[in-house]
């Protein structure tokens, strides 16, 4: 569907222009060494906390499916540092917001989101990142991971919420998909205000995507010594993680 494009910036705040879609290796370089280098806030025997937020409009369905089983990776990864719970969250259609229990369990979780289907309407990024406030004034949520192709709101709006998770020290880790350099621009200041990474969601670099996930939700679990372990054992995309730590 057609997407407002008022809000598009010219350029980025730091005075360059917007990245725009591919998985290049400097950007995936930049999204790994910002997952090296924030911190994270969790308890000895804590569970991690993830919230899997999702853009649900017309316009993300042809991908929908791989997001839904990429997450599973999630999970898998992190069983050995004690399990991770995740929420899904989406939006969609006329003001549709979901948030879902907690699960602990892949299957149930992608049983969850097998039952979701794309509707067209506009972004509801604040409503995301107001939910991730709330939980967090809760319990403890260790990081977000919001996947999304368009933004049709006001950015400081949103840049003032994700500013507020900073404080909260819930980092956003927001995948980009498609060509929107409005958007990209968006959630990369989401990102970087809520002390998160953003990179590129590429269809078409699916195990790669895979091991980006893999190495946020290992963040969440077990944080960045967990992460190195991790980078050691996994190689890939791990592997330039582990040479970044060192």
């Amino acid at each position: 569907m057609a997407r407002d494009q008022k809000n598009r910036p010219a350029t980025r705040s730091d005075g360059g222009t917007p990245q725009t879609g591919g998985d290049s290796s400097g950007d995936v370089q930049a999204f790994l060494d910002q997952v090296r280098s924030t911190p994270t806030v969790r308890k000895p025997g804590e569970v991690g906390r993830l919230i899997f937020a999702m853009d649900a409009t017309a316009s993300r369905e042809p991908t929908w499916d791989q997001a839904m089983h990429t997450q599973a990776e999630m999970f898998q990864e992190t069983k050995a540092l004690g399990g991770l719970q995740v929420q899904l969250a989406y939006y969609r259609g006329f003001g549709e917001f979901e948030a879902s229990d907690w699960y602990v369990d892949a299957d149930a979780l992608l049983k969850r989101m097998t039952g979701v289907r794309c509707l067209g309407g506009r972004t509801q990024i604040e409503k995301v990142l107001k939910h991730a406030r709330k939980e967090a004034q809760a319990r403890r949520i260790n990081a977000v991971v919001f996947v999304g192709d368009c933004m049709e709101e006001d950015v400081d709006r949103l840049c003032h919420l994700a500013g507020e998770l900073g404080l909260l020290k819930v980092p956003v880790f927001a995948f980009h998909e498609g060509r929107d350099p409005a958007a990209r621009h968006a959630f990369e200041q989401i990102a970087r205000l809520s002390g998160g990474a953003c990179c590129a969601f590429d269809a078409s670099a699916a195990k790669q995507l895979r091991e980006l996930l893999a190495a946020v939700a290992v963040f969440a679990a077990g944080g960045r010594r967990a992460l190195a372990d991790y980078s050691t054992k996994r190689g890939g995309m791990a592997k330039l993680l582990t040479h970044q730590i060192k």
